[in-house]
């Protein structure tokens, strides 16, 4: 009984912590928003038999692909059937230039604020092509190969040209709700959006899985040795997720009057895997550009028959289900980290270098300047190739384990979701705590 007055304030301060100004809006908006795209998932185009389509895609393992990440979106062909890919995929394009093309990079690093809004301006209307791109395929694809899925009465022409135009929309909608969310919200609006699209296909995915157990009671220790392996996936990320390489910085004292400040060692922390979950979304998305283009000229009548065996080729090649495609993303990943890391501000050697230079703080063993930036990129360097062959190995981790245990009806939900998912998931209660902070300066400064 005497615990109860300890739980209620325990209640209190929780019901205290919620009412800090700013972090309850920013929580009921970010559920909005996902509300609204899992509504708009659910919308499907005019003239589409989402049934017919769902069987014809059960056969590929793009479509299934995709459709995890778009939350079921692209398997009922709703109006956001493309869903915030072609927006990552134009991110990653622009970043990518900003480092070749000096106009870009003198926006990005330099111009501040404006210049990160004209970069964002170009990736707009890039997402904007490379939306319509993918439209134009998929609708492609959709009269060649899909043509049962579009309903007998419908005008193939209107049925088109309106499909893109929905679909380009339909893209450029869920864009500016992901802006929205990372704006007004909690956590990365991509990601988010993203997580829930990953969320919605678990009870598709256990519903097969329970399905095909039943029917083969020998399969049971297999499906325990599966979960284990992705309980164990999980742990892995989350330890990833939160590792870091702590550098100590030794302060100088100064004296004010007759009050000495400073003086005491402060650390510089490198994470393990400095770009969280990006690095996963970034190779996911550069490996569906070739994908499409591959799908677009296998869609097309090619009359030349050794162009047509390489497009085959290198289709299958690049199917998810592929060893060569699991090579590929190892590739990818790896490079990807590496790639990120790079163009993070707040992990640049020379530049950290030069600022402990400047407030005269050094690292323990090492003269300031030039030196203290060797041994900033020689650590970072060591820590980044960890992190980066970790994330790389732990993402074909479960993929591999559910070929090996011949239940491949979890294999939707491999490392790639349970690294997105985890790693999302710290993001939203990392925010969520930087938001609290100013509630526990204030309780501090009250005692």
């Amino acid at each position: 009984m005497q615990q109860y007055p300890a739980n209620q304030q325990n209640l209190q301060a929780m019901l205290s912590n919620l009412n800090i100004e700013g972090l309850v809006p920013k929580i009921i908006f970010t559920f909005v928003m996902i509300f609204v795209f899992r509504l708009c998932a659910q919308l499907p185009l005019f003239g589409i038999d989402s049934h017919n389509f769902a069987n014809l895609a059960s056969t590929n393992n793009l479509i299934g692909f995709l459709d995890m990440f778009s939350g079921g979106a692209l398997g009922s062909v709703s109006i956001i059937a493309l869903g915030i890919g072609p927006y990552i995929t134009s991110s990653i394009i622009m970043q990518l230039l900003a480092v070749v093309i000096p106009h870009l990079e003198q926006l990005q690093k330099e111009e501040g604020e404006a210049g990160r809004r004209k970069i964002q301006q170009y990736t707009r209307m890039f997402t904007i092509v490379i939306a319509a791109v993918q439209a134009l395929v998929f609708v492609i694809y959709l009269l060649k190969t899909a043509r049962s899925a579009i309903m007998p009465d419908v005008n193939l022409f209107v049925f088109a040209i309106g499909s893109i135009i929905i679909l380009t929309a339909g893209s450029a909608f869920t864009m500016w709700m992901a802006e929205l969310m990372t704006e007004r919200g909690i956590g990365n609006g991509a990601s988010m959006l993203i997580f829930c699209g990953i969320i919605s296909k678990i009870p598709f995915y256990a519903n097969h899985t329970a399905t095909l157990v039943r029917g083969n009671s020998s399969l049971q220790p297999a499906l325990a040795l599966l979960l284990l392996i992705f309980v164990a996936t999980m742990i892995m990320i989350v330890i990833m997720h939160e590792a870091a390489r702590k550098v100590i910085i030794v302060n100088p004292r100064r004296q004010v009057g007759n009050k000495v400040y400073g003086g005491q060692n402060t650390y510089i922390p490198f994470k393990l895997n400095p770009g969280g979950v990006m690095p996963i979304i970034f190779a996911i998305a550069i490996l569906l550009f070739p994908t499409t283009i591959l799908q677009l000229f296998g869609q097309a009548n090619i009359s030349n028959e050794i162009l047509r065996t390489i497009v085959v080729t290198l289709s299958t090649w690049l199917s998810p289900s592929s060893v060569i495609y699991e090579i590929i993303y190892f590739l990818l990943i790896f490079g990807l980290t590496f790639f990120y890391a790079s163009i993070i501000p707040n992990l640049q050697p020379k530049e950290i270098a030069t600022n402990l230079k400047k407030y005269g703080s050094s690292i323990p063993g090492i003269k300031p300047g030039k030196p203290t930036a060797e041994a900033l990129d020689r650590i970072l360097s060591k820590t980044t190739f960890i992190g980066a062959f970790a994330l790389a190995t732990v993402a074909l981790i479960p993929s591999l384990a559910c070929k090996a245990t011949g239940i491949t009806t979890l294999q939707g939900i491999g490392a790639t979701s349970l690294i997105i998912m985890v790693g999302v998931a710290l993001d939203f209660i990392n925010q969520v705590r930087t938001n609290l902070l100013p509630k526990s300066y204030e309780s501090f400064l009250k005692q």
